[in-house]
């Protein structure tokens, strides 16, 4: 696996999650996005990003046809789905799900998992700027501390490969990738990969032919990668 470009792709899935499309990247609406995107050998990615392509390609054409901003459109979404009024339609944080499993009713994050993800920031050296203020345990956030995980990873790959042979730095450096990946999968096991089926179900019902639906199919595909 290249370990940036997993970083790279989780960053761009987290980032669209935590902000309407008014204000952050809009390459997710143009197919050839989807046809480059990297599928690292693996066929569930692959098949996501073909999905990925044929719905942008198929709402680049609905936009047209009916004289709407396509951009716009998403924003609107984006707000449905995971701002509200009154409440979001499916809520982004991983404690409605955690309580959901556990048969409650809550559509609002700040429970366990909040704390939890709290914590694993903090051992990161990360924190939260939180101009929106989101709650730690939000799936963007969540994407965005594993998608670290693998930038550091590849720090330390490509810090190994610099190295000599039989360099003591570049063993070091070796054990300290295959360490942080280790970490990465952990993580991604425990978090994100956790509640993505439930939350991505809850977005597909709310809005099935959405591009948030399409966008979760590759999160999913993304995750299955990183925790293996």
């Amino acid at each position: 696996m290249d370990y940036e470009q997993m970083a790279d792709a989780l960053a761009f899935c987290g980032n669209s999650l935590l902000a309407p499309m008014t204000q952050t990247a809009n390459v997710g609406l143009d197919p050839a996005f989807w046809g480059e995107f990297p599928t690292f050998g693996d066929e569930g990615v692959a098949c996501a990003a073909q999905s990925c392509a044929m719905w942008a390609a198929a709402f680049g054409r609905r936009c047209e046809s009916a004289d709407q901003d396509a951009v716009t459109r998403c924003a609107v979404e984006y707000t449905r789905l995971f701002v509200g009024p009154p409440r979001p339609a499916a809520a982004p944080w991983e404690t409605a799900y955690r309580a959901a499993a556990a048969g409650a009713e809550a559509s609002v994050g700040f429970g366990q998992a909040t704390f939890e993800m709290r914590e694993l920031l903090r051992e990161a050296g990360l924190g939260l700027s939180n101009e929106n203020h989101q709650y730690e345990d939000h799936m963007g956030i969540e994407l965005l501390l594993l998608s670290e995980l693998f930038r550091r990873a590849a720090a330390a790959d490509g810090d190994a490969a610099a190295a000599a042979d039989g360099d003591a730095a570049g063993a070091v450096a070796v054990d300290d990738a295959a360490v942080l990946v280790r970490k990465a999968a952990s993580f991604a096991v425990e978090h994100p990969a956790a509640w993505i089926d439930a939350f991505r179900a809850k977005v597909t019902e709310a809005a099935p032919d959405g591009y948030f639906a399409s966008l979760l199919g590759m999160v999913e595909a993304l995750l299955q990668v990183a925790t293996r």
